[in-house]
């Protein structure tokens, strides 16, 4: 994908959707927005913004598999406050951290395969990213990065941590969706284990 642009389209034209608090995107969280505004305190123009929390999400909250981490979380403030949760979570803390901001943000997801001993498909949670400075939706993946997975900052979609084998019945929705997907919270929040979560992730955004 190097170099190709991906193009994504937001699921409504009202913008104000992709700033709005829910609860689950809970920006208005005292700690949520404190960490929006420590983080970003060195800039102020968009790209800047996003690059700082991005890579603060990427890299400062583990994602509970790769850490062997038990804890299963949802909403925003949650996974700020745990300090950790798998790609949908993050993606949420994510879109409130840039929310707190005033950057339209939203949740993009990709069927992908996976890994040895799982078998069959699993949606991948990310972000759909307004920027101004570039007058379109970009995607973020703040999954955290491994030795498989190389999630960068970037405007065209080079950086996301999974490339896509079409081949292999891998694909990427095109869509940013001002709300996290009803499968993907459902599963969140049915599951107290990360690890009893694990084998009954969604595995595309019909469940």
């Amino acid at each position: 994908m190097m170099g190709l642009m991906i193009e994504v389209h937001p699921d409504t034209n009202d913008i104000s959707l992709f700033l709005r608090k829910t609860p689950i995107i809970d920006w208005d969280d005292p700690k949520v927005r404190d960490a929006a505004y420590e983080i970003t305190r060195s800039t102020t123009d968009d790209a800047g913004i996003a690059k700082l929390l991005f890579e603060w999400v990427r890299d400062n909250i583990p994602h509970a598999n790769d850490a062997k981490l038990d804890a299963v979380t949802c909403w925003a403030s949650e996974v700020l406050a745990k300090g950790t949760g798998i790609c949908y979570a993050k993606s949420h803390l994510l879109a409130a951290l840039l929310r707190a901001n005033s950057i339209p943000a939203g949740f993009c997801y990709q069927v992908l395969q996976r890994t040895a001993p799982m078998t069959g498909s699993v949606l991948h949670g990310l972000n759909g990213v307004y920027l101004s400075c570039v007058g379109r939706w970009v995607l973020l993946d703040p999954r955290g990065n491994t030795g498989e997975a190389d999630a960068q900052f970037g405007f065209d979609g080079e950086g996301l941590a999974f490339s896509i084998d079409e081949i292999q019945g891998e694909r990427l929705y095109p869509t940013v969706y001002h709300d996290p997907a009803p499968c993907v919270v459902e599963t969140l929040q049915r599951f107290t284990s990360r690890e009893e979560m694990w084998p009954h992730l969604p595995a595309g955004l019909e469940g």
